[in-house]
């Protein structure tokens, strides 16, 4: 059963990695920036210049979201790590788990829309 469906930024190089959701002032509420790594190891980001609230969540390579981190503090400088190995880092907005019932356990479903 499908409990929501969001429109993903892609950050799957170093230089999108670094940079993510810096900056931008705001993200529609069925948007999303996925982060790819190549490897699944733990995973620490921070919010440092980052504008908006968010909820991170943190997926293991067989896309099972093993960490989530709800509402962060913009523009803090702490560690935002997670609790076990994560090769898919997802970065909604601030309250998104909640409204949607998104919890540590569930698994992600990638779904690639062409374009026309």
């Amino acid at each position: 059963r499908e409990i929501s469906r969001i429109a993903i930024e892609l950050a799957d190089d170093e230089f999108e990695r670094e940079r993510g959701l810096m900056y931008r002032q705001y993200m529609p509420d069925t948007a999303g920036m996925l982060f790819i790594f190549p490897e699944e190891e733990y995973r620490s980001f921070w919010m440092r210049n980052t504008v908006i609230s968010l909820d991170i969540l943190y997926i293991s390579r067989d896309s099972v979201i093993n960490t989530i981190r709800k509402y962060t503090v913009p523009y803090s400088e702490a560690s935002i790590p997670s609790a076990a190995p994560a090769t898919y880092v997802l970065e909604v907005n601030a309250g998104y788990c909640d409204n949607y019932g998104i919890r540590e356990g569930m698994k992600v479903h990638w779904v690639i829309d062409e374009m026309p």
